[in-house]
């Protein structure tokens, strides 16, 4: 900064300092973008859930619960059905029988994160901490090393995409959703839901606990399901967990890039 003025170095520092921080707002939240449907499918298909169009992968967040999850896989042994399961580690860890049983039934057990935070301030290093730790959770106690990540809400941050290639798990959002997690949600407006965003290849996210959800929300989920799976049936869909859902292997993380970078 030879020949600049003590005023104009306080302004260049300033400048860098500022533009730091734009990188690492872009770094940290410009993943988060594909929260919204029409971003992820133009950037990322395979985060958006898209698999073989004869297929609907069914997944279900923020379990084990001892007070709902049981009642879930109680429906879908009688309707034999398999699904994914985004286990919170902390819940997992305090009902291992849970994880045990979700195994047990052949469902597939994936990584939904320790806790369940917003992701609003960056931290990228709990974020590796806590998705390992609960990825080593569902190895241990489950028996099986999980495949996949969805992040809480939804969100992916680039801490939290950092920490799920970290641990070896492939990040996976939804393409149809039931909004089950309202007080006002029944077993018609979650069916209604799921029905209006489904397609061939789609993944619906639905959830078997209500820690963060209404009190009881659960309950239009667990009416909702036979339902649901009896109109996949009937519109000639297979239904399953994400492992037999033939998601391509894209890297998400070359698409994303430009988002962290430009976003």
């Amino acid at each position: 900064m030879v020949g600049l003025s003590a005023a104009g170095r306080a302004a260049v520092s300033s400048g860098a300092v500022v533009g730091a921080l734009g990188v690492a707002a872009a770094w940290h939240m410009g993943p988060a973008a594909t929260w919204l449907p029409p971003v992820r499918r133009i950037f990322s298909p395979a985060l958006d859930g898209r698999g073989h169009p004869s297929h609907v992968a069914l997944t279900f967040d923020d379990g084990p619960d001892p007070a709902s999850t049981p009642h879930f896989l109680r429906v879908l042994d009688e309707y034999r059905v398999r699904a994914t399961f985004f286990v919170v580690g902390d819940s997992l860890e305090r009902h291992p029988d849970l994880g045990r049983a979700l195994a047990a039934g052949g469902h597939e057990v994936a990584v939904h994160g320790w806790h369940h935070g917003r992701p609003w301030s960056p931290t990228p290093l709990r974020d590796v901490r806590e998705v390992t730790r609960t990825a080593d959770a569902v190895q241990r106690i489950c028996g099986t090393a999980p495949q996949w990540y969805r992040p809480p809400y939804g969100i992916l941050t680039g801490g939290r995409l950092a920490a799920a290639r970290r641990a070896g798990l492939r990040p996976v959002l939804w393409s149809a959703w039931g909004r089950d997690w309202t007080a006002d949600a029944d077993a018609r407006s979650v069916r209604a839901a799921v029905l209006a965003g489904l397609t061939g290849g789609g993944t619906v996210l639905l959830h078997d606990a209500d820690g963060w959800s209404a009190p009881g929300a659960w309950r239009a989920t667990l009416s909702a399901l036979p339902g649901l799976l009896a109109e996949c049936r009937r519109l000639g869909l297979s239904i399953g967990p994400l492992a037999e859902h033939g998601i391509r292997h894209v890297e998400t993380g070359t698409r994303l890039h430009r988002l962290q970078h430009h976003g």
